[in-house]
C-alpha cells in the first residue's frame, strides 16, 4: 500500500508466510494450498489441491473465522477498540457508515499501520494488519494511463473508467477534507514533506475490494482471506462455492459432483452473468475462453427536443440506459428507461404536480388516467395496451439506433488505435493492448448481431396490422388517441 519512503516498492510479506499467518489466526485448511500453480507463477496465487478431492468428502477447503473477514460489521467492531479508526469513521459520516467506505477506510489506515517509515501508534495493529501485506497491487483500468484507457475508445469500459475516475477523486478529496482536522492524519497522510498518502493509494484500496470482495450469505459484501485467493472460472469450470455456516464463518466447499486432482487449481466464480466489460472494470482481466462480450450497458439520453423530458427524469428511477445481451442464438435488450422514452402526452402521458403533506411539491405522471405509481413498470402497462406494436417498433428503432451509434465509434477510433499501438514507443504494454483489443472485438461482434436482429424484428412488427392501421392515420393527419386498433 503506502510506499515506503515514498520511492520504493510497496511492503509486502511472501505469499509462502500466509498460510503460517492464517493459522495462527484461526483459519482452518483441508486439502488445499495457498500459492502459484507450477509453471505458471505469472498467473499470481491461487487455491491448490494438496491431494485428491471429491464433493463426496463433503467437508469444507477453508473455514476462515468471522473476526477475519472483513466487512461492514467487522469494521464497526474493530473500531470499538480502535480510536483512531473510530474517529475515521465517524469523520467520514454517512460515507464511513457503508459497507465501501468503511472497508476502504480500514484497508488505508491498516497500511498506514504496516509502514515502517510511519511511527507506531497510528492505530491498533490486528491479523487484518499482517493480511493487507499479502494482497497484490492490483492493476485495474483504473491504472491504466491515459494513453492506455485511449484503446477503449468507442467500448463501454472507457466511459465507464472515466466515472470510476471521477467518483474516485471526488471521494479521495472528501477523504482529505474531512480528515486533515486529525493530528495524525494531517502529520503522516496529508502533511506536503511528511505525508504519505496519494491518490494511487486511494485508487489501490478501491481496486483491492472491487476485484476481491464476495457477496456471502448473512454477511454481505466481504473480503475473505484465502477464499478471495480462489481464481475465477465460469459454468462447468467452477469447482468450489462459498458461503458462511452456521456460526459466521466463511467457508470454501467443492460444488456438487465435482473432483479435482492433486496440484489442480480450486476455482470459483465471480459471477457467470457479468460481461467483457464488467470481468475487465472489476477483475483486470478476460477469461481466455471468453468468445462473447455476453453483456454490455448502453448509456441513452432522452431527446432534447422532447418536451416531456425534465419531468421523464424526474420521475424515472431507472438506469438511464440499455442492456443488450448475448442468449446463445440470438441477441435481446432490456431497458424500464426506454419505455419512458418512447411515449408522450399525445400517447396518454401526463404529469402533475401535486402539494405533498408537508408542503413540498412532487411530479407525478400517469398513463390514461391511471396513476404510474411505479415508472419502473410502464412496460407492463404498454404492454396491455392496443397500440403495444407501435410503443415496440418506436423503441426497437430507438434501440438499433443506439447500437448502431456504438458500433460508429468502435469502426471510426480503429485507425486511431492501429496508429497509438505502432507510435507507442513502449508506453502501451502488450497485455493492456490485448486485454483492450479483445474487449472491442467482442463488443463490436454482439452490436453487430444485435444492429441485423433488431433490423429483423423492426420489419416484423411494422408489418403488423395495427401499426398498418397507425401509419395510415398518421399518413391522414388523423388524431389516434381515441381510436382502437386492437
Amino acid at each position: 500500500m503506502i510506499r515506503r519512503g515514498r520511492k520504493e516498492g510497496w511492503f509486502k510479506n511472501p505469499i509462502t508466510t500466509f498460510r503460517p499467518w492464517a493459522e495462527f489466526n484461526g483459519t482452518k485448511f483441508d486439502g488445499i494450498r495457498i500459492g502459484p500453480l507450477r509453471g505458471l507463477e505469472s498467473r499470481g496465487s491461487c487455491v491448490i489441491a494438496t491431494r485428491d478431492l471429491s464433493h463426496e468428502d463433503d467437508i469444507p477447503l477453508v473455514v476462515v473465522p468471522n473476526d477475519l473477514i472483513l466487512s461492514l460489521e467487522g469494521v464497526q467492531l474493530q473500531a470499538k477498540s480502535d480510536k483512531r479508526l473510530h474517529e475515521l469513521l465517524e469523520a467520514l459520516g454517512h460515507f464511513g457508515k457503508t459497507t465501501r467506505g468503511a472497508v476502504l477506510t480500514f484497508l488505508l489506515l491498516q497500511a498506514t499501520i504496516a509502514c515502517p517509515d510511519i511511527p507506531t501508534g497510528t492505530g491498533v495493529q490486528s491479523p487484518l494488519t499482517e493480511y493487507v501485506k499479502f494482497l497484490p497491487e492490483e492493476m485495474l483500468p483504473t491504472f491504466w494511463s491515459e494513453e492506455e484507457r485511449e484503446l477503449l475508445i468507442g467500448t463501454t469500459l472507457k466511459p465507464a473508467v472515466e466515472a470510476k475516475l471521477q467518483s474516485l477523486q471526488r471521494e479521495f478529496g472528501m477523504l482529505k477534507e474531512t480528515t486533515q482536522a486529525i493530528e495524525w492524519c494531517a502529520k503522516y497522510w496529508w502533511d506536503d514533506e511528511e505525508g504519505f498518502v496519494t491518490f494511487d493509494d486511494w485508487k489501490q484500496v478501491d481496486a483491492m475490494y472491487r476485484s476481491r470482495a464476495l457477496e456471502f450469505p448473512g454477511i454481505g459484501d466481504a473480503m475473505v482471506p484465502c477464499v478471495d485467493m480462489a481464481n475465477h472460472a465460469a459454468g462447468a469450470a467452477t469447482m468450489a462455492l462459498y458461503e458462511s455456516d452456521n456460526s459466521g464463518n466463511g467457508i470454501l466447499l467443492l460444488r456438487e459432483e465435482k473432483m479435482v486432482k492433486e496440484g489442480n487449481e480450486i476455482t470459483i466464480t465471480y459471477g457467470d452473468e457479468k460481461g467483457a466489460c464488467e470481468m475487465l472494470f472489476s477483475y483486470g482481466f478476460l477469461e481466455t475462453s471468453m468468445n462473447t462480450a455476453s453483456v454490455m450497458f448502453l448509456d441513452v439520453k432522452i431527446p432534447e427536443d422532447d418536451p416531456l423530458k425534465a419531468a421523464k427524469m424526474a420521475i424515472s428511477n431507472s438506469a438511464p440506459g440499455i442492456r443488450i445481451f448475448d442468449k446463445g442464438e440470438s441477441t435481446d435488450w432490456e431497458s424500464d428507461f426506454m419505455w419512458l422514452i418512447c411515449i408522450n402526452e399525445e400517447d396518454g402521458l401526463e404529469f402533475d404536480v401535486m402539494q405533498t403533506t408537508d408542503g413540498d411539491r412532487e411530479i407525478r405522471a400517469s398513463w390514461k388516467g391511471t396513476e404510474l405509481l411505479d415508472p419502473s413498470k410502464i412496460r407492463e402497462l404498454l404492454q396491455a395496451d392496443p397500440m403495444w406494436d407501435v410503443y415496440r417498433l418506436r423503441a426497437t428503432a430507438i434501440v438499433q439506433d443506439r447500437v448502431e451509434a456504438q458500433l460508429r465509434l468502435l469502426f471510426a477510433s480503429e485507425d486511431f488505435i492501429t496508429d497509438s499501438l505502432s507510435n507507442n514507443n513502449g508506453r502501451i504494454t502488450q497485455n493492456i493492448a490485448s486485454l483492450a483489443g479483445k474487449l472491442r472485438r467482442l463488443e463490436t461482434e454482439l452490436l453487430e448481431r444485435a444492429y441485423g436482429e433488431l433490423e429483423d424484428q423492426k420489419i416484423a412488427i411494422a408489418n403488423s396490422d395495427v401499426v398498418k392501421s397507425y401509419l395510415e392515420f398518421i399518413s391522414q393527419g388523423t388524431t389516434v388517441l381515441d381510436e382502437d386498433f386492437s
